[in-house]
């Protein structure tokens, strides 16, 4: 007789995102993981105690991806706070079960929008900005809580609507948004 898989508890966070990525949050509970993983709910339930707690380490998996997927080759664009953008965005149309699990779950309930700078997961992005804008990080701050309310919402509706992507576009948008920061907070850099 063959050994057992043996399912740990990595493998049910993979799957776990595959359900997100493929159905959606609403999906993902611990029989959808098990079907998936072509296990009993067992060995899910034994790595993890709750369905709670898979849903948060699913949710910092996707946040990871995402930040990834956002992040990912700076060093080759000629404009990181455009592509930075641009990525946001696209990850809004490429991946629209993921960006409402992130983004449309209540996560972010009490919190107010100045707190989203001094999340750890902002802080590659707010080094981004402050290097690409060569300005401080008060300024820094406020143009990413500009660029993010801007961003957010393009994303947001590329997630939510069968709309269709147009770069361009979103590029001129964006070249206008910067502009007009770079103007507003003195930054010095080059969008």
């Amino acid at each position: 007789m063959p050994p057992k898989t043996r399912i740990t508890g990595q493998m049910i966070i993979d799957a776990g995102l595959e359900i997100v990525r493929q159905r959606g949050h609403e999906q993902l509970n611990v029989r959808a993981i098990a079907d998936m993983l072509q296990c009993s709910t067992r060995p899910v339930l034994y790595a993890f105690r709750t369905m709670d707690e898979i849903r948060d380490r699913v949710y910092q998996a996707a946040d990871a991806y995402h930040t990834a997927f956002i992040t990912g080759d700076m060093e080759s664009m000629s404009s990181p706070m455009l592509a930075l953008g641009l990525r946001y965005i696209r990850f809004g149309y490429d991946e629209p079960r993921l960006f409402r699990f992130l983004f449309e779950t209540d996560r972010f309930r009490g919190m107010d929008l100045s707190t989203l700078t001094g999340m750890p997961e902002v802080e590659d992005i707010m080094a981004i900005l402050r290097t690409g804008a060569e300005c401080d990080e008060r300024a820094s701050r406020s143009m990413f809580l500009t660029m993010f309310s801007c961003v957010h919402g393009l994303a947001s509706l590329l997630a939510n609507n069968t709309m269709a992507y147009d770069e361009q576009q979103c590029t001129a948008m964006l070249m206008d948004l910067y502009k007009g920061l770079m103007a507003v907070s003195g930054g010095s850099g080059n969008v």
